[in-house]
């Protein structure tokens, strides 16, 4: 039986390993030992052209990310040839703590392996939806389905049963994999859904019509072989939401994010073995997978995870200021709310790299942190279709409202919609040169959607979707999207999706849907709202409050409308369409 630091209860019943309760304070000294020695520690590069030079990753016929990179960090331990960092320390708001090492990691990791092709019955290339919040299990499934060639499928918890319905439907996955919390909401649908074969639930109770993974797990055999995977074979699909319809599925191969994510773990968070990284995420993002899966891991780094339900500032910087954590990465939102309390109370010894990703930053919150912990935030920018495209990388000069310059992964330009690449200084259409040489870290498609993906190409680039400029020192600059898509506290939301869930309320006529600012999030959801003629004379306060409730009841929570205007006609083209950006540009006080 492979060792264990600390581990809950939960968690033992459902893996069956022994109990081991730590004071904090103890634990982690160690840890705080091992971080001191890195002070000092030079960076993975000298500076930013020297990080292009040193960029040069090679892409083998196959590959595979459990055999080729987590388990080679598990025999370095064995011959003891890595620094004792965990692979995975989780913790929980009553400070229960689990540590792997990559040799655990590996062992637990290759009997779900097993659970997933023996009583599960599935094969290499079946899909897999996973919906669990921040549990270890959630990394023993990534893993394992790594191991077995599996398509993994990640959703949010905040998912309702119609979001569920879709993406059964859409991505005719084989296995659903969640927790008690959602399994009702899955049964409700699941005799709508013809592919589904398996439902595996984790959880310490039985559920009729559920295979247990804890059950399953304790007595599955810790012996398995890797499936051969080439490195174009799929390895995750991804859901991400467009304003054109409902959300896409993008695809990502074993290597585009396996090997692609170098970019991110080596330059961008600037990690080693000795580090510790915290990135705040939710699990159903590609985020996570980013930052939480294969940047961290490919350079040996431990991936720290809090369960955190919820954004807590107080839970954020306690958890800062008592954990060795070394490198911490959030949304520009978490940053905004982490800045409004008094910093001074908080010491974060650890603490050497901070970074923010998912949404632009405001200048005036990077100041802040900056003043209030001496540390800068090196902001980053990328898609679930792509790893890094831009970033601050440590060593180069921080410009506030800049995403930094163009990942070494990447050949990035501003062009025109013809794909002409434009002069510094032009607002344009954020792409990436796709010919002569084709990314292998960009995405392989949109399943089963050949003509969207046709879409995001034009002459020799990528079309990100987003609009920018590069300025003569080939910084980028964000300027908006190019299509409706709202950013709002890292999520991303589709306005389609918020208007099927508005038009299906019978006051409804009419809605548009747009972002608008915000002090907190930097950009909410608004919606406009024709009303039908009969709800004219209704209290608007009421039927705002009514149409909100409605819409977290249709759709994932995160979704809903914090802003809402009453209009008789909305603005539209002479084709019918509704005119957005004309909605959005009053929002934001652009002409």
């Amino acid at each position: 039986m492979m060792r264990f630091k600390c581990i809950m209860g939960a968690l033992s019943f459902r893996l069956g390993v022994q109990i081991q309760r730590k004071d904090i304070s103890c634990s982690t000294r160690a840890w705080c030992q091992i971080q001191r020695h890195k002070t000092g520690f030079p960076n993975n590069f000298k500076e930013y052209e020297h990080l292009r030079q040193l960029y040069t990753p090679e892409v083998p016929d196959y590959f595979n990310f459990a055999k080729d990179v987590l388990d080679k960090w598990a025999e370095k331990e064995k011959r003891g040839e890595k620094t004792p960092n965990p692979a995975l320390w989780w913790v929980n708001d009553q400070r229960n703590e689990i540590k792997w090492s990559f040799e655990e990691l590996a062992f637990h990791s290759r009997r779900v392996a097993n659970v997933l092709s023996g009583p599960c019955k599935l094969q290499k290339g079946d899909r897999v939806l996973l919906i669990l919040p921040r549990i270890p299990e959630w990394w023993l499934v990534n893993v394992a389905c790594l191991r077995t060639g599996m398509v993994l499928i990640p959703g949010t918890t905040q998912l309702t049963a119609k979001d569920i319905l879709y993406r059964l439907h859409t991505s005719k996955a084989k296995c659903i994999i969640t927790d008690e919390s959602l399994a009702p909401v899955l049964d409700a649908v699941a005799a709508e859904c013809s592919s589904l074969k398996t439902k595996l639930l984790v959880s310490d109770r039985k559920r009729e019509g559920w295979m247990n993974f804890g059950e399953l797990s304790r007595t599955a055999s810790s012996g398995h072989i890797c499936a051969e995977t080439k490195s174009e074979d799929p390895m995750a699909i991804f859901f991400t939401s467009g304003t054109t319809g409902f959300p896409k599925m993008t695809e990502h191969s074993q290597c585009s994010f396996g090997i692609g994510l170098t970019v991110n773990g080596r330059y961008w968070l600037d990690l080693t073995e000795r580090d510790v990284l915290w990135n705040t995420s939710d699990t159903g993002w590609a985020k996570t997978a980013w930052s939480s899966v294969f940047a961290a891991w490919i350079q040996g780094a431990c991936v720290f995870v809090h369960r955190m339900p919820r954004m807590e500032t107080t839970t954020v910087l306690e958890t800062l200021s008592i954990y060795p954590i070394s490198t911490f990465c959030s949304t520009p939102t978490a940053y905004r709310m982490l800045v409004q309390e008094d910093l001074s109370r908080y010491k974060f010894q650890n603490l050497q790299h901070c970074l923010s990703a998912g949404e632009p930053i405001n200048p005036e919150v990077m100041q802040k942190w900056e003043s209030n912990t001496g540390l800068n935030i090196y902001e980053g920018y990328g898609q679930t279709e792509t790893v890094l495209i831009a970033g601050t990388f440590k060593g180069m000069k921080i410009k506030p409202g800049s995403v930094g310059k163009p990942s070494p992964a990447y050949d990035v330009q501003v062009v025109d919609d013809a794909g002409e690449v434009l002069p510094s200084g032009s607002e344009g259409n954020l792409a990436i040169r796709v010919t002569p040489h084709r990314p292998f870290c960009l995405f392989s498609g949109y399943t089963d959607d050949l003509e969207r993906t046709a879409q995001c190409y034009k002459g020799d680039f990528y079309l990100t979707g987003d609009r920018g400029i590069m300025d003569e020192d080939g910084y980028l600059w964000f300027v908006g999207r190019s299509d409706d898509v709202i950013l709002s506290s890292g999520y991303r939301i589709g306005p389609f999706e918020i208007e099927n869930a508005l038009i299906e309320h019978e006051a409804v006529a009419e809605s548009a849907v747009v972002s608008s600012p915000d002090a907190i999030r930097g950009e909410i959801v608004k919606a406009f709202v024709v009303l039908k003629p009969a709800f004219k004379s209704h209290s608007q306060d009421q039927l705002a409050t009514e149409l909100q409730n409605h819409v977290k009841k249709v759709t994932a929570p995160y979704k809903y409308p914090r802003k809402m205007e009453f209009v008789e006609q909305l603005p539209k083209t002479l084709s019918g369409k509704i005119k957005r950006a004309e909605l959005r540009n009053k929002e934001w006080g652009r002409p």
